[in-house]
């Protein structure tokens, strides 16, 4: 068949799932779009809606209006906590673009050895609990630490130590945006600039900078959104430095002022909000300097450059892989710093606060609920959102509502969920306290990034296979198991290990919603702490960085597998 004959009939076919009468496969469309649409306003926009409205009643269930802002802002104590999670985020923040920048650049624009090895250890720090970095930075800095005179008489808890554990935590969330962005960088303007006799400073700033500035925008602000609303890692290392975060843990857990947290959390949520706009309004810009002529920029050797690179590169890759050696070492040491015998005396978790191995056993269980069920729901509702035809204003909705999760702080997130479920009268009551809401929050919590993953596979689908699917009069449910599953069975597996890794090492999302039956792995690190062993503490930190480690293996073999079985048609035709 010819191209145009081929085109003439894939437009025909295409133009006959409009055309169709409606039956089962429209109905089905439409009870599947109720269903996801109702899921996200019953555990998104429903609890979203009660935290702000605990913030303008009082107690008693007056409406109060305003008063209770007008009490924080006059309350300097509180106050002063926005200054400081503004400075630690901004001070977090650039240190730690203008580290992954270096390391990035080192990566895609030099000629330096083991690059491979290098952005292994740059993702690192996304397989450990936030506590973790502080609990290492408390080991090596603290009162007790080994290279607490590095300092110069300042105290590592506070803000230094915050910034400190920030730059390890942010680090992986703003290295895999800029090297997105600087691998991307075509290749003709950098041979035109050569062969101008630009030097290597004139075309840095000329070329490099500019491709990269929406990237580096989008860096700043995902490590900007991740600093300000962090809560694990103020509240092992800030001491008496205090952070909206930590301050609205203190005004729930500590005072029980459930009307100040809820006015604490709205202000915490305002700043992520607007940086989540101007992250879109990034993101379209960088589209749409977007071209199909670009040519990959391939490196030239350059030993200068090369050795540099790579000792930029080797000495980020101390700090993060010192930090894990440290929590490592600490959780396998008698007393430090003054027995430095070896023991698994730490591992012994019964003997300590927080839960013991059942708190590990139940993060298995909710990491595992939340990647089976939250993979399920987020590709299925994407599927719809893409493919579907019913029902356009409903699509929309669950568009904007699967894109809100990505502004809201995990700590807002789980407060709104106890002012909802929570409260006598919602039917819904009996899920509080129970692992079934830990694990829906956690879906809640991290549903944009795996929605937008889910889109970004389907989008390479041609909308043909449906129409093919409405000419051959074959349910579109067939079709999506058949065809549409395994052709997206590489983004499905990534979506299924996104979920695991994150429901494994949460804290802020789940620190309000757990119960004594249900405490997880994660909290069980911030209740020893808070009961001064460090040393279990760090145990159990490492415990789930070892299960998201070989988690991650596991996602590596299997892929490769099923990419062997479902995408052998790729390599068709080469």
């Amino acid at each position: 068949m010819s191209a145009p004959l081929a085109t003439a009939v894939g437009r025909s076919l295409h133009n006959i799932g409009p055309q169709r009468k409606a039956g089962r496969d429209d109905w089905i469309q439409r009870a599947a779009l109720l269903l996801v649409a109702s899921f996200l306003v019953v555990f998104l926009a429903l609890p979203l809606y009660a935290l702000l409205s605990k913030s303008v009643i009082a107690p008693d269930g007056r409406f109060v209006g305003l008063a209770h802002y007008a009490t924080y802002f006059s309350t300097p104590t509180l106050f002063r906590s926005i200054h400081n999670s503004f400075y630690v985020a901004t001070l977090s923040t650039a240190i730690t673009v203008a580290l992954a920048f270096g390391y990035a650049y080192a990566l895609t624009h030099t000629c330096m050895p083991g690059k491979e090895v290098f952005r292994i250890i740059a993702v690192i720090p996304l397989l450990a609990p936030t506590l973790l970095p502080a609990l290492a930075l408390v080991h090596l800095f603290g009162n007790k630490g080994l290279f607490r005179d590095l300092l110069f008489g300042h105290s590592v808890y506070g803000p230094i130590g915050i910034v400190m554990g920030m730059t390890f935590a942010v680090f992986p969330h703003v290295f895999i945006i800029i090297n997105a962005g600087l691998a991307l960088s075509d290749g003709r303007l950098y041979e035109a600039a050569a062969a101008l006799k630009a030097g290597w400073r004139r075309i840095f700033f000329t070329v490099t900078l500019p491709g990269a500035k929406y990237g580096l925008v989008g860096a700043a602000i995902a490590g900007f959104t991740h600093a300000f609303t962090d809560f694990g890692i103020p509240k092992v290392i800030g001491g008496q430095f205090d952070v909206l975060a930590t301050d609205v843990y203190k005004q729930v857990i500590g005072q029980h002022d459930f009307e100040m947290g809820a006015v604490i959390s709205v202000v915490l949520l305002v700043p992520a909000l607007i940086a989540f706009a101007i992250d879109r309004a990034a993101r379209r810009g960088q589209i749409a300097m977007l071209t199909t002529r670009a040519v990959p920029f391939q490196p030239k050797p350059h030993p200068l450059a090369d050795a540099l690179g790579f000792l930029f590169c080797a000495l980020v890759a101390v700090w993060v892989v010192g930090l894990i050696a440290a929590a490592a070492f600490a959780s396998v040491v008698k007393f430090w710093p003054y027995d430095l015998s070896l023991t698994w005396i730490h591992y012994q978790f019964e003997r300590y606060a927080g839960g013991g191995w059942q708190a590990y056993r139940n993060s298995l269980a909710m990491a595992a609920w939340t990647a089976g069920a939250g993979t399920g729901l987020v590709f299925f509702g994407a599927y719809l959102v893409e493919k579907a035809e019913a029902w356009p204003n409903v699509r929309r909705l669950i568009q904007l509502l699967a894109l809100l999760p990505l502004a809201v702080p995990g700590l807002v997130l789980g407060l709104a969920y106890i002012f909802f479920f929570n409260a006598p009268s919602n039917p819904l009551c009996g899920l509080y306290g129970t692992l079934a809401i830990l694990v829906l929050s956690t879906m809640i919590h991290y549903y944009s990034v795996t929605h937008l993953t889910a889109l970004t596979a389907l989008k390479q689908l041609d909308r043909e296979f449906e129409a093919v699917s409405d000419s051959l009069k074959a349910p579109r449910l067939r079709t999506f198991a058949r065809v549409t599953v395994p052709i997206s069975m590489p983004a499905i597996l990534d979506i299924f290990m996104y979920f695991f890794l994150n429901a494994m090492t949460t804290v802020s999302a789940v620190v309000f919603l757990y119960s004594t039956h249900t405490n997880l792995a994660s909290i069980a690190v911030l209740n020893m702490d808070d009961a001064g062993e460090l040393a279990p503490a760090a145990a159990m930190a490492m415990v789930i960085v070892g299960t998201a480690i070989a988690a991650r293996v596991f996602h590596v073999a299997l892929t490769r597998g099923i990419e062997r079985r479902t995408q052998a048609w790729r390599g068709r035709g080469r």
